[in-house]
């Protein structure tokens, strides 16, 4: 994976001109002509969005045209409940994609193909990228929506920090950080909080001053995932887990963390930093189902997340291959991929973890 492209993906979180390049950048690199960001809040109403130029009129009336708003594209891609980049026009059929009033704006500039995703935020928003392919190119394959898949977690924390601020500019540190309305904290490649907000100063039950100026989570699991996280950052090499699950308990609520690189233009923005922490509380949304919480913090798949919930549930990986009735290789398969998404190297490690998840888990 390019770093040079995840550096324009985080630079646009903040700000959001340039959006446009990165998801050109993206593109490009990926065969696609063109590709768009937009967000909704927990309401359902539009936030904003940015598009690169091929596509920007067509984005720019699916989200505030009235034939757009109740488009059978924007229900069938938010009933899509894979952690992963999906062929739009398989998701309706020929008569609905015949009447669709972006596929037909898509069509008139030789567009036929569209890969998208909707990622749901713990916090209720919603946050849909969608990449588009040339009628001559051909339609995406399974490679290319693995590859873009690839991507997906960078841009759903991108996508967090956009929607917070209304897909405008982040001008300086302080108003940035007022701005997100969420708990936040910018700290030094070394560990070092460079500043805080009133938000996060508020929650001292939860985030723990550490020795020379560093920041801890209290809680054992969670804690020992964001200081892997501080660590690997030291290096700039990409850690497996960016999204941290912290469980409720006496005195707090439940909540995520998400760890975002401050890189390029984001870098100067908050004065230096490195990285920027950003806390989320779960809520009780019709478009947070429990399973999609996994998802959206670890991209699990479906089948990955079943047999989390049935290994945090006390089953063993055999059982749990018999009610998925997949076979035990199978089953160990999945297993292998939900240690490389959580960044845990042990059964027992992992069941910990997905306990500390379990307030956003159905029961």
């Amino acid at each position: 994976m390019s770093e040079h492209l995840l550096d324009r993906i985080y630079e646009a979180a903040f700000v959001p001109d340039l959006w446009a390049d990165a998801l050109e950048a993206v593109a490009k690199t990926h065969g696609c002509a063109a590709g768009a960001i937009g967000a909704w809040n927990d309401l359902q109403m539009p936030i904003g969005f940015r598009s690169t130029a091929l596509t920007k009129p067509a984005v720019e009336s699916y989200m505030h045209g009235h034939k757009g708003k109740g488009s059978p594209r924007f229900a069938a891609l938010h009933a899509v409940q894979e952690a992963r980049f999906t062929r739009v026009e398989s998701l309706l059929t020929d008569d609905a994609l015949n009447e669709d009033p972006i596929q037909i704006s898509l069509r008139n500039i030789g567009i036929e193909s569209q890969a998208a995703t909707a990622i749901t935020m713990p916090s209720g928003d919603l946050v849909c990228i969608s990449f588009e392919r040339f009628k001559e190119d051909g339609a995406f394959d399974e490679a290319l929506l693995d590859a873009l898949g690839a991507l997906r977690p960078h841009f759903a924390r991108a996508g967090l920090v956009s929607a917070r601020l209304g897909l405008e500019r982040a001008e300086a540190t302080v108003s940035a950080m007022r701005t997100m309305g969420l708990p936040a904290a910018v700290m030094s490649a070394n560990g070092r909080v460079l500043i805080t907000n009133a938000l996060l100063d508020a929650m001292p039950t939860t985030f723990l001053p550490s020795s020379h100026g560093g920041l801890a989570i209290n809680d054992v699991d969670a804690n020992r995932l964001f200081q892997d996280v501080i660590a690997t950052s030291k290096s700039r090499e990409e850690p497996v887990v960016r999204s941290i699950p912290v469980a409720s308990a006496e005195g707090r609520d439940a909540i995520v963390i998400h760890l975002l690189p401050l890189r390029r233009a984001a870098h100067e923005i908050f004065s230096g930093g490195d990285l920027l922490i950003v806390a989320t509380a779960v809520r009780a949304n019709a478009l947070v189902p429990s399973p999609a919480i996994l998802m959206g913090l670890f991209d699990l798949t479906p089948a990955e997340v079943k047999l989390a919930i049935a290994l945090a549930s006390g089953r063993s990986v055999q059982q749990a291959a018999l009610e998925a009735n997949v076979t035990n290789s199978s089953a160990r398969t999945y297993l292998d991929r939900i240690f490389r998404k959580t960044g845990t190297h042990q059964q027992s490690q992992l069941v910990a973890l997905l306990k500390s998840a379990q307030p956003f888990v159905a029961s």
